[in-house]
C-alpha cells in the first residue's frame, strides 16, 4: 500500500519501504529524562514509510493526512509544520554521514494524532532507519533511537526523554521493553496471553510543544539541581527525604519521579512472575501519582480511568506525555468486549485504539 502511495505521488518506485510501530507505555511515566525505568510495548499500529534519495538537496514529502506534497530543503530550519519531523531526521542523518542529499518520501499512519502513542518517534526512527539501510551503514537500533531523540530535542524543540525512540526501534508487540533510561540496558518481558493491554483515546488531543510538558522538565531540572544528580529517580530514601523543604509543587514532582521508578521495577517483576493482580495495582497507583503529584492528567482522562477500573480492568492509567491522549488498561481477554462497550458507551468522546 505504501509503495503504491509513493508511486502515485512521485511516478517511480521507492528504493526502500518500512513499518515502524507506535508504542504504549504500560508504566513509568515522565521518568525517562530523569534516569528512571520504563516499561513500554509496541503496538500493531504504526507508521509506514517509503523513500528514494535525491541529489538536489530537496525534500518532498507526501502523506495521506495532507493533500499537498510538502516541499522542503534538506537544510531547512523547523517551521512548526507537520513535515518538520521528517526534514529534521533527514538533516541529522546527512550530518552524521549516512543520509542522502535529499529525498522523496511517502508516509502513512494509523496512529491517532495527539494520542501519546509516539507517532513522532515512529516517524523519526523510521526515516533514520530507512536512511541507514539505504546507505548500508553500520548503525545499531539503539544508536538510531539516540539520534531520533536528538531530532525531537534539538530540531523540534521538545525536551523528551529516550523511551519513545527506544520502544519503537526495539520493542515488538506481545513483549514489554524493560528499559533503564540511564544506561540504555534493556530486556524484553513477555506480556500475559490471558490479558489485553487495551488502549483507549480520551478524545482530548494534546501537543507536547505547547508548554506544559516543558514546564514539567524545568521542574525536574530544579530537583536535579537541589539533589546534585541527574538520575533523580534513583535517589535513596535519605536523599529523597532531604528534599522535604523544596517548595510545592517541586517536592511532589520529586516524589512522583522516585516512586514511579520503583513502581516500574516492581511491575516488571510482577509481569515476569505472572502476578497480574499486583501489576494492575501498580498501574492504578501510577495514575494517582500522575494525577496528584505530577499533575499531568485532565478531568476527562481521570473519569475515563475511574470507569475503566470500575467496569472491571485489573489496572488502568493515563499513558504518554499527559494532558490528554490515551489511557492503557489491563483487561482479561474474556471480559474485553463487554468492558470496552460499557466504557465507550459511558464516554461518547472516547474511542478504541488497540
Amino acid at each position: 500500500m505504501i509503495d503504491e502511495k509513493f508511486k502515485a505521488l512521485f511516478n517511480h518506485a521507492p528504493e526502500i519501504s518500512s513499518f515502524t510501530p507506535g508504542r504504549v507505555n504500560l508504566i513509568g511515566e515522565h521518568v525517562d529524562y530523569n534516569g528512571g525505568r520504563v516499561l513500554p510495548t509496541a503496538l500493531e499500529l504504526g507508521v509506514s514509510l517509503a523513500m528514494s534519495p535525491r541529489s538536489d538537496w530537496q525534500v518532498r514529502i507526501g502523506s495521506e493526512s495532507f493533500e499537498d506534497v510538502a516541499k522542503r530543503e534538506l537544510l531547512d530550519e523547523a517551521t512548526d509544520h507537520w513535515s518538520d519531523y521528517i526534514t529534521g531526521a533527514l538533516q541529522l542523518a546527512h550530518a552524521e554521514g549516512f543520509g542522502p542529499n535529499g529525498a522523496n518520501i511517502a508516509v502513512t499512519s494509523n496512529l491517532p494524532f495527539g494520542a501519546g502513542l509516539s507517532s513522532s518517534a515512529a516517524i523519526t526512527v523510521g526515516v533514520l532507519s530507512a536512511a541507514r539501510d539505504l546507505a548500508e551503514a553500520n548503525i545499531t537500533d539503539t544508536e538510531i533511537a539516540i539520534l531520533a531523540r536528538r531530532v525531537e530535542n534539538d530540531y523540534i524543540g521538545v525536551p523528551c526523554g529516550i523511551m519513545d525512540q527506544m520502544a519503537v526501534a526495539i520493542a515488538r508487540p506481545g513483549q514489554a521493553l524493560s528499559l533503564d533510561t540511564e544506561s540504555l540496558a534493556f530486556d524484553l518481558v513477555d506480556l500475559p496471553k490471558t490479558h489485553h493491554m487495551a488502549v483507549i483515546h480520551s478524545g482530548v488531543v494534546r501537543k507536547l510543544n505547547e508548554g506544559r510538558y516543558k514546564i514539567r522538565t524545568e521542574e525536574c531540572d530544579a530537583i536535579k539541581a537541589a539533589a546534585g544528580r541527574d538520575d533523580i529517580c534513583q535517589m535513596t530514601n535519605a536523599e529523597f527525604e532531604a528534599l522535604i523543604d523544596l517548595p510545592d509543587p517541586i517536592f511532589r514532582r520529586a516524589r512522583h519521579c522516585v516512586f514511579e521508578h520503583r513502581r516500574t521495577l516492581l511491575a516488571t517483576e510482577a509481569l515476569k512472575t505472572g502476578d497480574i493482580a499486583e501489576f494492575g495495582e501498580l498501574m492504578n497507583a501510577s495514575h494517582i501519582s500522575m494525577r496528584d503529584d505530577f499533575e499531568m492528567s485532565v478531568p476527562a482522562v481521570d473519569a475515563l480511568v475511574a470507569d475503566a477500573q470500575a467496569f472491571g480492568a485489573i489496572g488502568a492509567r493515563l499513558t504518554g506525555g499527559g494532558f490528554g491522549g490515551c489511557i492503557v488498561a489491563c483487561v482479561e481477554n474474556t471480559r474485553l468486549e463487554a468492558w470496552r462497550d460499557q466504557l465507550l458507551a459511558a464516554h461518547p468522546d472516547a474511542y478504541w485504539v488497540a
